[in-house]
């Protein structure tokens, strides 16, 4: 039988030895850079409750996703939590939301892509920091509050 890697530490570690990754300040990072991950680690999230689901087809959890994954839910999440964030993870997002982007929004408002940008920032920062537990409680949170935590 396969085993698994049992701990967020354990895992953490293995994850860092085997890609040989460095020690980082993650503070180092601008905010583009911590949305860039946090949108890839909000999306691996989202996809991940999707497929929890049980087996279906391919277009509609892409579809179900979809609707999680744009400017206009992520910038819903993020308001309906700012009085849960602490003054740090407050800080993360500002710095995302006040990012300057050298894109534009698609599908959504400047404000909610600006928004939107915050929050995977923050994200980004907490996955960086191994904050996953806190970044996991964060999004079920702003799920539930949004209704779309079934």
């Amino acid at each position: 039988m396969e085993t698994g890697i049992e701990t967020q530490s354990g895992f953490a570690s293995f994850f860092k030895d085997s890609l040989q990754l460095q020690e980082v300040d993650v503070k180092s990072y601008s905010p583009l850079a911590l949305a860039y991950i946090g949108d890839a680690v909000y999306e691996l999230i989202v996809r991940t409750k999707v497929m929890n689901h049980g087996s279906t087809q391919v277009n509609n959890m892409h579809k179900k996703s979809s609707r999680l994954v744009n400017a206009g839910t992520q910038a819903e999440i993020v308001r309906v939590l700012l009085e849960e964030l602490t003054e740090e993870e407050t800080a993360v997002y500002k710095r995302g939301r006040n990012a300057k982007s050298v894109s534009s929004a698609k599908h959504a408002t400047m404000i909610d892509y600006r928004t939107a940008t915050g929050f995977e920032a923050l994200c980004g920062y907490l996955y960086l920091t191994g904050s996953l537990e806190r970044l996991i409680t964060l999004i079920s949170h702003g799920f539930e509050k949004i209704g779309e935590l079934e």
